[in-house]
């Protein structure tokens, strides 16, 4: 393998290891989201209303 090779594949490796660890610690430290605390809080979000019959 020579030289330019070798840098290019470094590279990569290197990028691709930092990207996941970066959204890795992302997702970790992301609050969670709010939730209603019971189902009749959840009237007024379109996409938990029960389908009309």
């Amino acid at each position: 393998m020579n030289t330019s090779a070798l840098m290019v594949m470094v590279l990569t490796i290197t990028l691709v290891t930092g990207l996941t660890i970066f959204f890795f610690t992302k997702v970790l430290s992301t609050p969670p989201k709010p939730e209603p605390d019971s189902y009749l809080d959840n009237d007024d979000e379109p996409d938990r209303q029960q389908p009309a019959r």
